[in-house]
């Protein structure tokens, strides 16, 4: 198969993951790894062979991944890097040493994995068969490192057939679950399941009231967020953040971190104590700044000024402007609350000499009003809000209704191309456009604005 026909045939299995993460089941479908056993086994046990780091958590998984992955590689190791979800090309999930596989190699791993699925004579899920092709990838590419993100919560996560070396659970919020009783410890249980007997743990936010459940799981050493770790000082910079960090094995001091959001800094203590986990040791000062400046992470505090010649980081949107350059586009996939929260702090650091408009969009599982006092909605000068180009979305007039009934200036546009044109062809060169909720709506901006001429 060429990349067009994987695709195709990749995207005709049924994906039951998030019902499956919230209910326990879905019809017949249990909450088990049994099928991905026998699929990686069929395959030959690639992941037996990788020393893995294992992330999981509600929010900053892909932000402390892709520290991790840089700080590696700065050390001089080789490093595969499985994420989830892409933007625009499932490429983007598997990369080694940060760059992402192209077409050929992924069509022919996709074309190897429908070889063995059909082999095994069972349907399995898209996130199933796109693990066990990084699994498959990485153990011929001789990676040194696979650093793996948890798809869903944890325990049950295709990803979990891996036994990581370490393990990191970034935070614990209101993501994959109905709400019901104690959900932070059911959340907190299923995400302390990637933890195997003997793996270093890395914890950052996380209420200390879970630490039996981690306890549980008879990790080795037990790093936390707040006692093994500190963010001793961390100050916004024109181009990101400014912190210094105390880890197990080191005190940093003074780190330029190319990413806004003082979430980022405790993101960036965790990866790095997380690599210092891995090598046993305290990590090279110079390879540490040299790794942190090769952190990019798109469609997080990303921004795209209108007119200019690609994305540009948050510092560039104030920088060197001339008045030939339209409003700044700051795109976040914040699609819970607290990444939501999060994203508000962020942007309350970054200057706007104009109006404010926040384009959102959700999915049907979102609680409007909670994710719109999340962000500050009510900050904003006005609102569009748009429908995700995926069939579970929530219709744009509902969300609208939502914000006006916040005291919000809301107009509901379905398309989100259609909303950014309409915005920014009103919007003046010192405004902000924020694109933010569903990470469908965020990718299919991001795809728009980089294809938009000049």
């Amino acid at each position: 198969m060429n990349i067009e026909a994987a695709t195709r045939w990749l995207e005709q299995h049924i994906d039951y993951g998030t019902w499956a993460a919230r209910s326990g089941r879905t019809g017949d479908v249990e909450l088990s790894l049994d099928r991905m056993h026998r699929f990686v086994a069929a395959l030959g046990d690639p992941q037996a062979g990788l020393a893995v780091v294992h992330v999981t958590g509600t929010n900053g998984k892909g932000s402390t991944s892709r520290m991790i992955t840089r700080l590696l590689m700065a050390e001089g190791l080789r490093v595969g890097t499985y994420s989830s979800p892409h933007l625009s090309r499932y490429n983007e999930r598997f990369r080694i040493d940060d760059i992402d596989v192209d077409d050929d190699l992924l069509a022919s791993l996709l074309t190897r994995m429908a070889a063995t699925e059909e082999s095994l004579g069972e349907n399995l899920m898209p996130f199933e068969v796109l693990t066990g092709a990084a699994f498959t990838l990485f153990a011929e590419q001789r990676v040194d490192v696979a650093v793996v993100e948890v798809g869903v919560l944890g325990r049950f996560d295709a990803t979990n057939v891996a036994d990581g070396r370490v393990a990191v659970i970034t935070n614990i919020g209101f993501d994959h679950t109905s709400g019901d009783g104690d959900w932070q410890l059911r959340i907190a249980t299923e995400k302390a399941g990637i933890v195997k007997p003997g793996a270093h743990l890395v914890v950052g936010d996380v209420d200390p009231r879970f630490d039996d459940a981690f306890a549980a799981q008879m990790p080795g050493a037990v790093w936390r967020l707040g006692r093994d770790i500190t963010v001793l000082a961390d100050a916004p910079t024109p181009g990101g953040r400014r912190c210094t960090i105390s880890t197990p094995w080191q005190e940093l001091d003074g780190l330029a971190l190319p990413l806004h959001g003082a979430h980022q800094s405790a993101n960036c203590a965790l990866a790095l104590t997380a690599a210092g986990a891995f090598l046993g040791r305290a990590l090279s000062a110079a390879h540490v700044t040299a790794g942190l400046a090769a952190v990019r992470m798109p469609a997080r505090l990303e921004a795209i000024v209108v007119g200019a010649v690609g994305p540009v980081g948050v510092a560039g949107a104030d920088a060197g402007r001339d008045g030939d350059l339209g409003p700044t586009v700051i795109l976040d996939g914040a699609h819970n609350p607290d990444a939501a929260a999060a994203l508000a702090a962020a942007l309350a650091e970054i200057p706007c000499a104009g109006r404010r408009t926040l384009v959102i969009g959700l999915l049907a599982g979102r609680d409007p009003r909670a994710m719109l006092l999340a962000v500050g909605a009510m900050g904003f000068d006005s609102i569009i809000t748009c429908t995700p180009p995926t069939a579970r979305a929530r219709p744009a007039a509902e969300l609208a209704a939502a914000a006006v009934a916040l005291g919000c200036f809301a107009t509901a546009i379905d398309d989100i191309g259609e909303a950014l044109s309409t915005t920014i062809t009103a919007a003046g060169t010192g405004d902000q456009i924020v694109v933010t909720g569903s990470i469908y709506l965020v990718a299919d901006a991001r795809t728009w604005l980089l294809a938009r001429p000049g």
